[in-house]
């Protein structure tokens, strides 16, 4: 089971995950609001330290692929997470620009039109993400809110792209049996739910991977 652990800090976090099990690590630039943000200098120095085949992706708000693709140059990840709706002709730009790198678009579940949003931009990117944020707020959420959304919802958009999808979203140890079961999706991508006190816990780690084993 691919498993993504999110909002990594610093190398010690990421040691930490990929030693519990975890696929890839998330790793978050600055954001308009939620946890876990760091330089893309840090960025940088973990996504170097992190032997293949884990991969790192880097979260980012930007919206433009120029600047989206220099910043991954910059950090040296080798998937990109487009937290924010991306406009279709920027998503063709950056897959010319980043021809190898995995690009991962997020659709926050916020109603019935977030499957025709996935529909729109599962052929122009590698995977598609489900999360729980709300871009439409005065500061957006992008992430991180520690919410469930509604799982039926994201069912229908799994059986609806061709690409795989990726279940993120409240996540924790005592209901991502469940997640799993009810969404099928192809992977599990956790943050808030792994860190009490804001750091990675290790005993969560460690319930969370046992409960989907």
């Amino acid at each position: 089971m691919f498993v993504k652990v999110c909002c990594i800090a610093d190398v010690g976090e990421a040691r930490l995950a990929i030693s519990a099990g975890a696929s890839a690590i998330g790793l978050v630039s600055a954001m308009p609001s939620g946890p876990g943000p760091i330089a893309d200098g840090a960025i940088a120095e973990i996504a170097a330290a992190v032997p293949r085949p884990t991969e790192t992706f880097l979260l980012t708000a930007l919206v433009e692929a120029e600047a989206i693709a220099e910043q991954q140059r910059r950090c040296g990840t080798t998937a990109v997470q487009l937290v924010d709706y991306v406009e279709d002709a920027e998503l063709r730009r950056l897959r010319r620009l980043l021809p190898d790198v995995r690009l991962v678009q997020v659709i926050h579940v916020t109603g019935p039109a977030s499957v025709d949003e996935a529909r729109a931009a599962a052929p122009l990117v590698d995977t598609i993400l489900l999360d729980s944020g709300n871009p439409s707020l005065a500061v957006k959420e992008l992430g991180g809110t520690g919410r469930v959304h509604d799982w039926a919802t994201s069912r229908r958009i799994r059986e609806t792209v061709a690409v795989p999808v990726l279940l993120a979203g409240g996540l924790h140890p005592g209901n991502a049996r469940e997640a799993l079961e009810r969404v099928l999706p192809a992977g599990l991508d956790v943050c808030s739910g792994l860190r009490p006190n804001g750091r990675l816990d290790a005993a969560r780690l460690r319930a969370f991977f046992d409960s989907i084993h």
